[in-house]
């Protein structure tokens, strides 16, 4: 496998001329991940952070009923109203998604590429952080020191399709617009996304 990481406005016929030489034949095949800002037209960033908000924290210990809140709201809304919600989650995971954060994160914490770590964890651990409210999020965001540490709550992931499942009595099919797996932000991990990782 081959990876190159290329801004669009370098993408020339020069280099798919280099692309074609070195992958030769018809068959080889380029993908090209752009991600696309959730659209705010059908659901804005701050009925997103009202949606978490409505999470039950009295109920803590029960995770159904800490969503259920939030699953009875989003419901109510259009089918394209819970995937862009699903939009803004992924987007607010992926920034989270860098070694600053991993390594403030508690036991689980990042400890370089030879040490134990969990990518589950940290993607559940940057759900938690995303459940907490915006104040919370973009305090974490910008002081990655203040990541709370052995905090998850992984059903934050299931708040879109349980309300889609309610709303349409169908799955959920729905790519976000951001990869939420730990190590795709490449940035945030000195150049090596989740591609580089297992390879």
């Amino acid at each position: 496998m081959h990876i190159h990481r290329v801004k669009i406005k370098d993408i020339d016929e020069a280099f798919l001329e280099k692309l074609r030489a070195e992958l030769g034949g018809e068959e080889a095949e380029v993908a090209i991940w752009a991600p696309e800002p959730p659209d705010a037209s059908i659901l804005s960033e701050q009925a997103f952070w009202h949606i978490i908000g409505l999470l039950d924290w009295t109920r803590e210990g029960n995770d159904g009923a800490i969503l259920e809140p939030a699953i009875q709201y989003l419901s109510n809304l259009p089918e394209e109203a819970i995937l862009v919600l699903d939009d803004f989650l992924s987007e607010k995971l992926y920034h989270l998604d860098a070694q600053p954060y991993a390594e403030n994160a508690g036991e689980n914490a990042y400890r370089g590429e030879d040490a134990p770590f969990s990518a589950d964890d940290f993607l559940y651990a940057r759900c938690y952080v995303v459940a907490q409210g915006k104040d919370f999020y973009y305090r974490v965001l910008q002081n990655p020191e203040e990541m709370p540490e052995d905090q998850t709550f992984e059903s934050l992931l299931s708040l879109a399709p349980a309300a889609y499942r309610r709303k349409t009595d169908k799955k959920m099919d729905h790519v976000p617009a951001y990869p939420i797996e730990t190590f795709s932000n490449a940035e945030g991990w000195d150049g090596e996304g989740i591609i580089e990782k297992i390879l």
